[in-house]
Order: C-alpha cells, then structure tokens, then sequence
C-alpha cells in the first residue's frame, strides 16, 4: 500500500505592523517565513500604509498580504506564524486590536472552512478589512470566498462602497 502524495495548498497570510520599524518588521517575518522548508512564497503584495480599525488610539499600520503553498496544515501554519511573531518580540497582545510588532493571520487555506478555538478559517473578519481586501487584490482578485461565495475583489468594492473611513495608502518602494 503505498502513502498519497500530499500536494501543496496555496493560502494567503495577512501582515501587519505599526511598532517599531514596519517595513522592515514585515520584511523580517517574510524572511523567516521563507526560511521553513515546508513553506514556499509565491507572491507578495505592495505594502500598504494603513488607519488603525476597532481601536483608534494608535499609530498607523503597514500591511501586505503573502500567497504561500505549503504542506503543513492549518494547526501547524498557525505554530509557525505563532513562532514567527515571538521571534520577532511580539508578546501577548495587551489591547485587543491594539498595537503590535508584528501578527500574522490566515486568510484562506485553499477552500478550507475551519472552526475552532484556537483558528478560524477563512479570516473572520477579512470582507471587513481593507487593509486585508485591497492587498489580496493586488495578488488575486478572483479567489471565491468559501463562506459568502463571492470573489475578493466583490468584497473589496462592496466594502469601499460602504466605507469612508478605511484609509489605505500604497507605499513606495523607496519608503
């Protein structure tokens, strides 16, 4: 009897940073990221400087969104996202939405729906972000949202149509 080949999922993690060195807080998680040998970056968004979102009193963001395959499953990508964080000094986050160094979220894994406590899959609260929208356009317009059906960039407009108050600014390359 032989094993299945197991075959790579393509899922697309949120990055988002306002403490510190932003960019370079992304470029750091990025990196490590890159480093696993079960993970394997396709793609990277534009970095977005960002309005914080639920909890106002804080600096702006920098965000972006990565497309990665990967072998592991979704409890493992959550320890490696987990692990990348405290690498990065990211300690308990005292102020929920509050700032951070880095965090790092799960947006898609393929077409999985996930519900537990320590994860949930899709995102949440992603149709409710455009500093999670807008990136993952940059990167795919046309993934199907496995919960609500409708593609990425359907949630974007639909979001942008009924939000003013969502700023999200690309950041040049030089920045």
């Amino acid at each position: 009897m032989t094993t299945p080949e197991l075959k790579p999922v393509a899922v697309y993690i949120s990055l988002g940073s306002n403490l510190g060195d932003k960019k370079r807080n992304l470029l750091s998680a990025i990196k490590f990221l890159k480093e696993h040998d079960k993970i394997r970056i396709i793609d990277i968004s534009p970095f977005y400087r960002t309005e914080p979102v639920d909890y106002l009193d804080q600096d702006w963001f920098v965000n972006a969104v990565l497309k990665i395959e990967t072998l592991l499953i979704p409890a493992q990508l959550l320890d490696v996202l987990k692990k990348t964080e405290i690498k990065l000094k990211q300690g308990k986050k005292s102020i929920r939405f509050g700032p951070r160094i880095i965090d790092l979220d799960i947006i898609y894994y393929g077409e999985m729906i996930v519900n537990t406590k320590e994860l949930v899959i899709p995102h949440p609260r992603m149709h409710k972000r455009c500093f999670v929208l807008k990136p993952l356009c940059d990167i795919e317009t046309d993934i199907v949202h496995p919960v609500f059906k409708r593609k990425s960039k359907e949630l974007l407009d639909e979001l942008l149509n009924n939000l003013d108050n969502q700023k999200v600014i690309l950041i040049n390359k030089e920045e």
